[in-house]
């Protein structure tokens, strides 16, 4: 079985990334902070051209089909960048109504027709909350469409958002989705479909922490070949040397956990890599924020633009108990077979 990317899937993933290093990403982070979404939804367009969300939603919705592998190593890049914005949820949305789309009778296209076109194209930014996924929807508004899906099955277009929430991250602008609103479809396939739709949000979620992972690892690497005491580099110190190794080795086990989901999607192997990717980041940031000394603790530093993803990422659509509880269920199941 080959683990590596395709060509066309390493291609991609260079073109999102050189796109984005081509763009002042931090400066957008800390204007989507403010409430100024113009530089985020500029940088969300020009994402959009590469075709980032067609993976997300079946051809007949001017999308690609659904390809969690080239999903991810997207993903991977806007985490590596710190791109702002609902990309994850956005994702989840076409997700959600691409699977309700396919599960349905024939004929019952009315909300994938109605919002995929737009979420693919980038002319419309989504949020949603699902069953499992936490009570909070993420930047409400910025979002064209906020939708919920209940406990009960039902899928809601909602009107508003409640007042916005404190995060750790100030670009992660959280609020209560608003009671009642359309209603657009209802049953047990909406359930179905959220819960495929949760898979992939913990999926990219995962991926997006692998990528600010690697992006707090480099800076703090490039920062202690820098940094000097006893009139050397303290990267040259031995204590420095081992905690660098550890981040390293965190993220390289959480690396082939992410394919491996995104390859099978399966909740528990999507849960453990989850798991292992967003323990990896936050680590990854103590490591940073340590390292870099007192420096690390200022605003004024990009740095702390990851430093601020990173716990909220690891705790976003899945704690790690959550995560935890998810690949035991799947353990003691193997048990009892």
């Amino acid at each position: 079985m080959r683990f590596l990317p395709t060509a066309e899937q390493s291609d991609f993933a260079r073109t999102l990334h050189g796109l984005l290093g081509a763009s002042d990403v931090p400066a957008a982070v800390r204007a989507w902070g403010a409430g100024d979404h113009g530089p985020g939804r500029a940088l969300w367009s020009r994402l959009a051209g590469t075709g980032l969300f067609a993976p997300a939603a079946d051809e007949a919705y001017d999308g690609a089909g659904l390809l969690p592998v080239e999903l991810a190593l997207g993903f991977v890049e806007l985490g590596r960048a710190g791109t702002p914005g609902p990309v994850v949820e956005t994702a989840a949305a076409a997700v959600l109504l691409s699977e309700l789309a396919r599960l349905g009778e024939a004929g019952e296209e009315g909300p994938a027709k109605r919002f995929l076109p737009g979420l693919v194209a980038g002319e419309a930014l989504a949020t949603l909350t699902l069953p499992g996924g936490g009570p909070y929807v993420l930047d409400a508004d910025a979002a064209a469409y906020c939708f919920t899906v209940s406990a009960a099955g039902e899928l809601r277009l909602a009107h508003g958002a409640g007042g916005l929430l404190r995060s750790t991250d100030p670009a992660r602008r959280l609020s209560r989705p608003a009671a009642g609103g359309e209603l657009l479809a209802a049953g047990p396939r909406v359930l179905a479909a959220a819960g495929t739709a949760l898979g992939w949000a913990r999926l990219l979620t995962a991926a997006q922490c692998l990528g600010v992972g690697e992006a707090l690892l480099a800076s703090t690497v490039q920062y202690v070949k820098q940094r000097t005491q006893f009139a050397a580099p303290i990267g040259g110190f031995q204590a420095v040397k081992h905690r660098l190794a550890d981040t390293l080795l965190d993220l390289e086990f959480a690396r082939p956990l992410v394919w491996a989901a995104a390859l099978g999607l399966a909740p528990w192997e999507v849960a453990a890599a989850k798991l292992a990717a967003g323990e990896a980041a936050y680590a990854a940031a103590m490591t940073a924020l340590q390292l870099h000394g007192a420096v690390g603790y200022t605003e004024e530093l990009d740095l702390s633009l990851w430093l601020r993803k990173a716990r909220p990422l690891r705790d976003a659509w899945g704690s790690p108990s959550a995560c935890r509880a998810a690949v035991l269920q799947e353990r003691e199941r193997q048990r009892e077979r």
